[in-house]
């Protein structure tokens, strides 16, 4: 009776062992993005429901430089690093001069020296720019760069400025200001 009850604890005590080392090993965190991801978002109040979201991959510069190097010129870029950066908008808007229904896109830049074109696609869930087609563009704008003091890390910033929205793409000393108007509020409306 005693070995058999020794025999029951040790089966208990192996299947406990075995269920531990499988939940151990469940926590395990293989392969982490070295990358860190940011959400930015454009409220009217910080207790205001969003207008727009953005999600982008945050690199760093590491001392390189970058456009024309790393991200070249003339070539589509997923606007950050690893997964495209996708943009939501809470409401329709208008970008450039095409009114955008509210929605979430992918937002994809083809850099150049003085101007950028700025591409929001349909194509969601897509890994940098290897899946880009432009079948899926819904709107693309040319907007100009601009120099300012350098930035070490890649980062997208709204700014509300002369009753208009103004998305500002950063790294390095680039920034680019991407005009956005939104169609449900008469002080965002462009006329």
């Amino acid at each position: 009776m005693k070995n058999s009850k020794k025999i029951v604890k040790f089966i208990l005590f192996l299947i406990f062992a075995v269920f531990l080392k499988m939940t151990i090993h469940a926590q395990e965190f293989k392969n982490l993005d070295k990358i860190p991801h940011d959400i930015s978002y454009f409220r009217t109040s910080k207790v205001a429901t969003p207008l727009v979201k953005i999600i982008y991959g945050r690199p760093h510069r590491n001392g390189q430089k970058i456009f024309g190097n790393i991200v070249k010129y003339g070539e589509i870029w997923q606007t950050g690093a690893n997964e495209a950066t996708e943009i939501k908008f809470y409401q329709d808007i208008i970008f450039g001069n095409k009114k955008v229904p509210a929605g979430t896109y992918v937002l994809y830049s083809i850099p150049g020296e003085t101007e950028w074109e700025i591409v929001l696609s349909a194509n969601l869930d897509v890994w940098e720019s290897y899946q880009y087609d432009p079948i899926f563009d819904i709107v693309k704008i040319s907007v100009p760069t601009a120099k300012a003091e350098e930035l070490d890390v890649f980062s997208i910033a709204f700014k509300e400025k002369h009753k208009k929205l103004e998305m500002i793409l950063a790294w390095d000393t680039t920034r680019v200001k991407i005009p956005i108007y939104f169609t449900t509020k008469e002080e965002y409306v462009k006329l």
